[in-house]
């Protein structure tokens, strides 16, 4: 009997507040990615602006995680970013006197909570867009950015794509 490698198990990950215009990117590409539809293996969330609620959901096991967002940069609005965080230098213990507030959560404290408590050792991948507005409340992306949502999933594709074979881990 022939026994089929395992799938590899990721998480796509869309974050980000959609009260404030652009900062709604990551959301926006989750809810379109899904509605494509994925591979077997990969699972597509939206997780707003719940950062404890994706920690929690990132050490579940999954092999990869690939966040959606929103990130300045210092680019023209609409550019988008292909970005993998140092893990080890996110991982550093967290101190007596740190301070994790569950309730404001962004990508990168999400990533360091997970790393410090060791919770996850997959790969991370952030596709990300340089937002227009992010400062005032209002619903709806920026035209820049409304552009940049389908490319941002054709990048999402191709990460998909590496992130499902053997190649794109380290050997152990």
């Amino acid at each position: 009997m022939t026994t089929r490698p395992l799938e590899k198990q990721i998480l796509v990950a869309g974050v980000g507040n959609a009260w404030l215009q652009d900062d709604a990117f990551g959301g926006e590409c989750a809810r379109r990615l899904e509605a494509r539809g994925v591979p077997d293996g990969v699972t597509v969330m939206d997780f707003g602006t719940g950062g404890l609620d994706l920690a929690y959901e990132i050490m579940r096991g999954y092999d990869a995680l690939v966040l959606l967002d929103a990130t300045r940069q210092g680019n023209a609005p609409g550019t988008l970013y292909v970005l993998e965080p140092d893990m080890e230098a996110l991982a550093r213990p967290i101190e007596d006197g740190d301070v994790i507030n569950p309730h404001g959560m962004d990508p990168q404290t999400v990533l360091r909570f997970v790393g410090a408590i060791g919770g996850f050792s997959g790969r991370v991948v952030v596709i990300g867009c340089e937002p227009g507005e992010v400062d005032t409340v209002g619903m709806g992306l920026t035209p820049a950015v409304e552009g940049a949502v389908d490319r941002a999933l054709a990048l999402v594709a191709e990460t998909l794509d590496e992130l499902r074979t053997d190649a794109a881990y380290p050997a152990a």
